[in-house]
């Protein structure tokens, strides 16, 4: 099946959709590239190129590809964010310290 025949038929109500996040441990995680069909192929190809750990949640995806790039994420999806990205750095190993340690605790200054 070529790319040609793999969408003939599609339906964009129900696009397969791809989202990227890009949090940086001081404000609500924001969208770093949204994508649908084809484009959602090419975001999960280079996440999977460069070991980023991916989640797959039809539902969310769609929720998250109605928002503009750089836009914040709405505070109702803080706590499942949330509980993805912990999962996310529990899965290497790492806390979200390790990825930003200029974000120390005041228990680690002298």
């Amino acid at each position: 099946m070529n790319q040609d025949d793999k969408y003939q038929n599609r339906d964009d109500n129900t696009a397969p959709a791809a989202v990227a996040l890009k949090y940086d441990g001081k404000r609500a995680p924001i969208i770093s590239a949204t994508g649908t069909w084809e484009l959602a192929e090419e975001i999960i190809r280079i996440a999977q190129e460069n070991d980023v750990p991916l989640y797959e949640n039809a539902e969310l995806a769609g929720i998250l590809a109605r928002l503009s790039l750089n836009e914040e994420i709405p505070e109702e999806l803080y706590r499942v964010i949330a509980e993805i990205l912990a999962f996310a750095f529990h899965i290497r190993g790492k806390t979200p310290d390790d990825a930003h340690p200029e974000a120390g605790t005041a228990a680690d200054e002298p």
